[in-house]
């Protein structure tokens, strides 16, 4: 359904310009129908500017997104309309969805309007209350209701159900729990996983490695805007190959022992040139002199993927 063949993302950053930021280096994935995968990494990784370059917020710098084999960078006009009415995001913060001087449902009416004009009136608020029923919501209990007057997991899953109303295909899911409390996060995890079931598939991004082993099928690793694992959850979760998956596991507190930090797990820098060599180097204890060269995302088994000089292909 989804490729990224390659895609980099730069910045230009400082007073004029100047200098580049490598917020994402030659990523290769695809997202097929009906699965969940997650993208994980710390903050920094780039895994956001990917959710945003697939819903086109921000030009990709270099390489190609295919959604259904089709470069989405020449879509315009009535195809552009259409790839939005596959294609919808959500994001970590609610509340920044929302214009506050409007009632929440307005984006319902947005939606109408834009893509649905053939629909009358009380059809429409049939369709919207059937979805919010959907979604886990009581249409009596948030229609005509202001942000404010809303929880946070109240207002994720009106975005949700907005993206459902376009009868949606794909989903960019971007940290869209972090800002919810406990008792609701369990909620919106359980919707996602439903909404995979019902033939929908979501690109889960994430830097909470429990949350991604929960809800996905198939795992990218990123640090530093390079991808440096990926394949099927369970096994990189079972048995990470890469020294970066490998600290990320570790450090995971548990709660049978006391949690002493087992590898280098100084702070994650962004990239302000191309990235040329192993982008985990100075803090992998592994590193060597071939490490200076960039290790390519080789197949090490069946759907697990390593960057890492280390690791050797197994049988």
């Amino acid at each position: 359904m989804l490729r990224l063949q390659n895609v980099s993302k730069i910045y230009r950053i400082g007073a004029f310009g100047g200098k580049e930021l490598h917020a994402v280096s030659g990523v290769s994935f695809e997202l097929p129908a009906k699965m969940i995968v997650a993208l994980i990494g710390e903050s920094g990784s780039g895994k956001s500017t990917i959710g945003k370059m697939i819903l086109r917020l921000t030009p990709v710098s270099s390489g190609k997104i295919e959604f259904e084999g089709q470069d989405i960078a020449l879509l315009k006009g009535a195809a552009l309309k259409n790839y939005y009415r596959q294609v919808q995001g959500v994001f970590q913060d609610p509340f920044s969805s929302y214009n506050p001087i409007f009632k929440a449902d307005r984006i319902f009416e947005i939606v109408h309007r834009q893509f649905f004009p053939h629909i009358n009136a009380n059809a429409w608020q049939e369709k919207v209350e059937r979805t919010l029923w959907e979604v886990g919501l009581n249409p009596e209990h948030v229609l005509n209701k202001y942000p404010h007057q809303l929880s946070g997991g109240q207002l994720q899953r009106f975005l949700v159900a907005r993206a459902l109303l376009l009868d949606i295909r794909l989903l960019i899911a971007d940290e869209i729990i972090s800002m919810l409390d406990a008792s609701t996060r369990i909620d919106v995890l359980n919707l996602l996983s439903d909404l995979k079931s019902r033939g929908l598939s979501v690109l889960f991004i994430t830097h909470d490695l429990s949350l991604a082993n929960y809800l996905s099928d198939r795992a990218v690793i990123l640090y530093r805007g390079c991808i440096t694992e990926m394949g099927a959850t369970w096994k990189i979760f079972q048995a990470p190959l890469h020294p970066y998956t490998q600290m990320l596991i570790e450090a995971v507190p548990r709660i049978d022992k006391k949690w002493t930090p087992g590898l280098n797990v100084e702070a994650n820098h962004i990239p302000t040139q191309q990235v040329t060599d192993c982008p985990y180097r100075l803090r992998c204890p592994l590193a060597d002199r071939q490490c200076l060269q960039r290790p390519p995302l080789v197949e090490i088994e069946p759907d697990h993927q390593v960057a890492c000089w280390k690791v050797e292909k197994r049988g």
